[in-house]
């Protein structure tokens, strides 16, 4: 996976964090979660605060 694969981190995201509240993590430890995500392959460098966001809101669409 890639930074741009971002409906598939999501899922990867709540099939590893289940207990989370996606609006209440930073985006820090967001990045950090992705990177240690199975199958994720690239550099924490290739992301950003708008990568995070849509990461973040897929997530929550996930949920719901």
């Amino acid at each position: 996976m890639k930074w741009t694969d971002i409906n598939d981190i999501a899922v990867e995201l709540v099939e590893a964090h289940p207990e989370v509240d996606p609006l209440k993590i930073n985006f820090v430890d967001l990045m950090n979660w992705v990177l240690a995500l199975p199958g994720f392959d690239e550099d924490s460098r290739h992301c950003g605060e708008k990568i995070l966001e849509a990461i973040q809101q897929a997530w929550i669409d996930e949920l719901t």
